[in-house]
């Protein structure tokens, strides 16, 4: 069961373990930034993610240029 999860889902969860690891490190330093939790751990998944799937780039520089070019267009 293990090695099936770890085959289809290892890089993911490497990227929340260690998303959720600096998250404990930043959770000793202050109680009330458990947001900041949560958001390291989806980075952490996010990443994982990006990875499994193949992609070259962590970020998806293209899209992100297109959607802010799309949204921000200058001289509408």
């Amino acid at each position: 069961m293990w090695r099936e999860f770890w085959a289809s889902y290892g890089k993911r969860a490497a990227g929340a373990a260690a998303g959720l690891f600096l998250g404990f490190v930043y959770l000793f330093a202050g109680f009330w930034d458990m947001l900041f939790v949560g958001l390291l751990v989806w980075v952490g998944y996010w990443v994982g993610k990006q990875k499994e799937l193949g992609s070259g780039a962590i970020l998806p520089w293209h899209r992100l240029w297109d959607w802010l070019m799309e949204r921000f267009r200058p001289f509408r």
